[in-house]
């Protein structure tokens, strides 16, 4: 593989990965409505504690870096998080 055609591949993985997060973020509509019916708080400690869990399992299974994932996903929750701020009239987002 040359060096061109691997960083071909990374491009391409770039893309799947935004696309993945968009995914991921989308889903917050879904699981707005479900908290809104069960009257829950937005930010939901437990099931954060659950996705991180889950991200460091995957990582060890992976061999890649624990702490490194761990961040990923602490930031994939707070998109999520302010998503959901956003579709309850709140939020950071565009």
């Amino acid at each position: 593989m040359t060096l061109q055609h691997a960083r071909d591949e990374i491009s391409k993985l770039d893309c799947d990965i935004i696309s993945l997060i968009a995914k991921r973020t989308k889903l917050a509509e879904e699981v707005i409505k479900e908290k809104r019916m069960e009257d829950r708080e937005i930010n939901d400690e437990l099931q954060s504690q659950i996705v991180l869990n889950r991200a460091t399992e995957n990582a060890i299974e992976a061999g890649l870096d624990v702490g490194e994932i761990k961040k990923i996903f602490e930031i994939l929750i707070r998109i999520n998080i302010e998503k959901q701020k956003e579709l309850m009239g709140g939020g950071n987002l565009p």
